[in-house]
């Protein structure tokens, strides 16, 4: 049986006024590398040394980004790597870099004074910020961010000993909360930029 003209009409007029399907919002994926907490992860408040013999707490996180790493001044590897990679970070953030604080945790308490570190991190960029202290004052930061370490001693070398490490970097965010983490080798341009959409929003 055919419609008349006048339910086609009808049926028309129901079809143009249906609501158009919402389309679903465009996520853009972070690059590799790039792991995001959501939500952001609460520290534990602990205290440790500066280079300058100042004592750093969770508070003093408050107020800007800080991309830190866990390490040693008589690393061989990785810790120059990651701190001269943060160097570049630094440099790509231009006008933004005073935003980020710039860290680097040691893991080497017996050797690693506060003197050695402001010595050490010179070779970097003066204005990064080392922190020291014992076993009992670094481990419960470490652990929060996941970070583990072990002292080696290895065979067939003349150091005293070495020390294996977790090689991740780690941003914590303005209101002390551990937000990203960012495998070892992920390019600095990656971290400057992603940093540079966080200070923006």
């Amino acid at each position: 049986m055919r419609l008349s003209a006048f339910m086609m009409t009808i049926l028309l007029v129901l079809s143009a006024c249906a609501p158009a399907p919402t389309p679903a919002p465009t996520v853009t994926p972070l690059p590799e590398g790039v792991r995001p907490l959501d939500p952001p992860l609460a520290l534990p408040d602990f205290t440790l040394t500066d280079q300058d013999g100042r004592p750093f707490t969770l508070q003093n996180f408050r107020g800007r980004w800080t991309v830190l790493s866990f390490g040693y001044t008589h690393c061989p590897d990785f810790c120059p790597i990651t701190l001269a990679n943060f160097t570049l970070v630094k440099r790509a953030l231009g006008e933004q870099a005073d935003e980020v604080a710039f860290m680097f945790v040691s893991v080497d308490g017996a050797r690693d004074t506060p003197a050695v570190m402001r010595s050490y991190l010179a070779n970097f960029d003066p204005t990064f910020l080392g922190l020291t202290g014992d076993e009992n004052a670094v481990r419960p930061l470490a652990q929060a961010l996941g970070v583990r370490y072990e002292i080696v001693k290895p065979e067939g070398t003349q150091a005293e000993y070495l020390i294996n490490h977790t090689a991740s970097s780690f941003l914590v965010n303005p209101k002390g909360e551990l937000a990203r983490i960012y495998s070892y080798g992920t390019p600095p341009e990656v971290i400057a930029a992603d940093l540079k959409a966080l200070i923006a929003n």
